[in-house]
C-alpha cells in the first residue's frame, strides 16, 4: 500500500498570515440620509484590499473612507445621500439609481456599510426596481436588495491588477504562501505510483480518471462521480 497523498497530509489547511491587523481604516458609508457633500483630499492604498482607498473631507469638518472609483481624483467634489446627481464616486441609494447602471460597495442593509463588490475591478448592475432592486453581482448571480440601500456609482479602480505578471516563480510561492494555497502542485501523472494513483514511468494514467463517490481516500482522485467524461460532440 503507497503512502498517503500530499493532499491527505496537508489536511485542510489555514491562511499563513492575516492582514486584517495591518488595515489603516475601515470603508463605510455614515449614516445620512439627506444630502451631504464632500471633497476627496487623499488617495492611498491598504495592505489588507486589493483596491485603493480615499479620504474624502465632509462639509461638517469629518473625515470618512470610500472605496476608490475609476476615474477619481484628488480635489473631486463627491455627494452622499438623496438627490445626490448619478455621478462616478457618488454614494446614493438604491431606489435612486437607474436601471443598467455600474453600482459597487453594495449595503445587504442600511447601515451595515458595505458587504458586495468591493475588489479592485469589480462592480455590479441594476437589474430593475420595484418594490424591491434586482442586482447583478460580479458573479453573475442576480440578488435582492432593499430599497433604501446604498452604493458608490462606477465601478473599483485598479482593475489591471490581476494583468499584472509574477514574473518569478518566488513572487508567485509567496502570494500563493499568503493565501494559504499549495504551490507549486505537481501533476499526479509526473510523480511514482507509490505517490499517487495516476503517478508511473508511462508519464500518463493508464486508466480511466473517474473514481466513484465512494472511493477510499487514497484513490479519491480525478473526475470523481462525474456524471459524463469526454468531449462534447455538437
Amino acid at each position: 500500500m503507497g503512502r498517503r497523498l500530499k493532499l491527505q497530509r496537508r489536511g485542510k489547511g489555514s491562511p499563513k498570515y492575516k492582514a486584517t491587523i495591518h488595515s489603516k481604516c475601515d470603508v463605510n458609508y455614515n449614516l445620512f440620509t439627506d444630502l451631504v457633500k464632500g471633497q476627496v483630499i487623499n488617495m492611498y492604498t491598504d495592505p489588507i484590499r486589493s483596491a485603493p482607498l480615499v479620504e474624502i473631507l465632509l462639509a461638517d469638518g469629518t473625515k470618512t473612507n470610500l472605496l476608490c472609483a475609476e476615474g477619481m481624483i484628488t480635489g473631486q467634489k463627491i455627494e452622499f445621500g438623496r438627490g445626490a446627481k448619478q455621478e462616478v464616486g457618488n454614494v446614493l441609494f438604491l431606489d435612486e439609481i437607474s436601471p443598467g447602471t455600474q453600482i459597487f460597495n453594495i449595503e445587504k442593509n442600511y447601515g451595515d456599510g458595505g458587504k458586495f463588490a468591493r475588489a479592485s475591478g469589480q462592480y455590479a448592475t441594476i437589474v430593475s426596481k420595484k418594490d424591491i432592486v434586482l442586482v447583478k453581482l460580479p458573479s453573475g448571480k442576480i440578488k435582492e436588495f432593499p430599497l433604501n440601500a446604498r452604493a458608490t456609482i462606477g465601478f473599483i479602480a485598479s482593475s489591471g491588477r490581476v494583468n499584472k505578471p509574477f514574473v518569478t516563480a518566488g513572487n508567485r510561492f509567496y502570494a500563493m504562501r499568503a493565501k494559504g494555497k499549495p504551490y507549486p502542485r505537481v501533476r499526479g501523472v509526473a510523480m511514482n505510483a507509490v505517490d499517487h494513483p495516476f503517478g508511473g514511468s508511462q508519464h500518463h494514467v493508464g486508466h480511466s480518471k473517474s473514481t466513484s463517490r465512494n472511493d477510499p481516500a487514497g484513490r479519491k482522485v480525478g473526475s470523481i462521480a462525474a456524471s459524463r467524461s469526454g468531449r462534447k460532440k455538437k
